[in-house]
C-alpha cells in the first residue's frame, strides 16, 4: 500500500478515528485504526466493540492495499507535521511497519495484519431516513446533559430516540434522564421514520455523532435495528450498538397540572445563579428561589463558608413561594434556552417544576426540587 495526502485532510479523519480508540486496550489491534487505500480515497476505520466509525478521505494512492497502525501515534504525528505538507505513507508488509513521510521528516511505525481488525457485522436496518444535521444537533445537544452516569441504572446511560405522539402529530423525540432532572426535545418526524423502533444512544456514541453534525447543509442518513444505529454523511459513518435495556416511562414524571408560572431573561438568570453558587459548599451546591410578585430573590446560605443573595425583576403573578434547586442543575437547564426568556412552572416546593423555552413546547425539562 502506497499514498499520499495533504496533511489537514489526513488530520481529521485520523482525529475522528483515534477519538472512538480506548486509551487503555487489553487487545492490541483495537488501539488500532485500520487504514485502507483503494481507487483515490482512503478510509480510515476504529472501533471498541461497540462503535465503529469509518472516515474516507481523497487521496493519491499509488498501491492498493490495508494495514493497521497505532491511532494514538499516527494522530500525535500527523498533528505536529507542518500545516499544508504533503504526507506519503508506505506499508511495508512483509517487515509489519508502515512509513510516514513528510518534507524531511520520516517515521517507521509497527503495524499488525489486517485480517485481525474486528469490523462491525452489518445489520438490516429496520427504518432508513435522512435528516438535516442541524435538527439532529438540536435533539442530542439539548438533551445530553441530563445523560445519567450511575452505570446501575445502565439503561439511563443515553439518550432516548424514538417516535412519540403528540397533540395528534407524530414526532422524532429524544429524551434522557438522570432522576433528578429529565430533557424532552422533540422535532418533526422526517419522511421515512415512522416505523423506526425506540433505542437507547449511548453517552460516548452521542458525544461522537456531535463531531458529524456541525455542517449546517449536510444531510444526514439515519439507519436504526433493534440492536444497532448509524449515522452517515458522505465522509463518516458512525455505527454504534444501542442500550439494551428499556427506557423508563418518562411521561409519567412531566408534571401537567403546574400553574405557577415565573417568566425570566435566561441569560440573565443563569448568571445570577452562577454568582450566587460561589459561596455554596460544593456538596450542596442548593440555590433557593424565593418568589414574590414580580420579584425572585436567589439565595445561597452555607454556614462554612459564607451567604449571598440576589435579587432579579421577573414575571411572576401567583401566591409566594419557596422553593430549592441543585445550582447545577439550574445552570445546565438555562443555558439550553436559546430564546430570551425562560418559562418556569411551579406547583409546590415538593414538586417537579417545568421549564420550557418561552410558548415553545418542542423543548421540555423537568428538574427536581431539593430541601435548603
Amino acid at each position: 500500500m502506497k499514498f499520499s495526502i495533504e496533511r489537514s485532510a489526513l488530520l481529521k479523519a485520523v482525529s475522528q478515528a483515534q477519538s472512538v480508540v480506548e486509551r487503555r486496550n487489553t487487545i492490541p489491534i483495537l488501539a488500532n485504526v485500520l487504514i485502507e487505500a483503494e481507487g483515490n480515497e482512503v478510509q480510515f476505520r476504529a472501533t471498541d466493540l461497540d462503535i465503529e466509525v469509518v472516515d474516507k478521505a481523497a487521496a493519491m494512492v499509488e498501491r492498493a492495499g490495508a494495514t493497521t497502525v497505532s491511532a494514538v501515534t499516527l494522530h500525535e504525528i500527523v498533528r505536529k507535521l507542518p500545516d499544508g505538507a504533503q504526507v506519503s505513507l508506505t506499508d511495508d508488509g512483509a517487515h509489519g511497519r508502515l512509513t510516514v513521510a513528510a518534507g524531511r521528516s520520516t517515521f517507521n511505525l509497527a503495524t499488525l495484519p489486517r485480517e485481525d481488525f474486528p469490523v462491525m457485522a452489518s445489520s438490516e436496518y429496520a427504518s432508513n431516513f435522512t435528516a438535516p444535521a442541524p435538527v439532529l444537533r438540536r435533539l442530542f445537544d439539548k438533551s445530553k446533559f441530563a445523560i445519567s452516569t450511575e452505570e446501575t441504572r445502565y439503561y439511563l446511560n443515553g439518550v432516548y430516540m424514538h417516535v412519540a405522539e403528540d397533540e395528534g402529530t407524530r414526532k422524532l423525540r429524544c429524551v434522557a434522564t438522570d432522576g433528578h432532572r429529565l430533557a424532552r426535545i422533540d422535532a418533526d418526524l422526517p419522511g421515512g421514520a415512522e416505523e423506526m423502533p425506540g433505542v437507547i444512544v449511548p453517552r460516548k456514541t452521542v458525544g461522537e455523532l456531535r463531531k458529524l453534525l456541525d455542517d449546517d447543509e449536510l444531510e444526514v442518513a439515519v439507519s436504526v435495528s433493534e440492536t444497532k444505529v448509524r449515522f452517515a454523511t458522505p465522509h463518516i459513518t458512525l455505527t454504534s450498538k444501542v442500550i439494551d435495556g428499556t427506557f423508563p416511562d418518562y411521561g409519567r414524571v412531566i408534571p401537567s397540572g403546574n400553574t405557577r408560572r415565573l417568566e425570566v431573561d435566561a441569560s440573565e438568570f443563569a448568571q445570577a445563579v452562577d454568582r450566587v453558587a460561589t459561596v455554596s459548599s460544593e456538596r450542596s451546591r442548593a440555590v433557593k428561589m424565593s418568589l414574590t410578585e414580580d420579584r425572585l430573590v436567589l439565595s445561597v446560605n452555607a454556614p462554612d463558608s459564607g451567604a449571598a443573595e440576589e435579587e432579579l425583576a421577573v414575571a411572576y403573578g401567583d401566591d409566594k413561594l419557596e422553593i430549592g434547586f441543585n445550582a447545577k442543575y439550574l445552570l445546565e437547564i438555562a443555558s439550553q434556552v436559546d430564546r430570551e426568556n425562560a418559562v418556569f412552572l411551579f406547583n409546590s416546593s415538593g414538586d417537579p417544576t417545568l421549564m420550557r423555552e418561552g410558548n415553545d413546547t418542542s423543548a421540555v425539562y423537568v428538574v427536581m426540587p431539593m430541601r435548603v
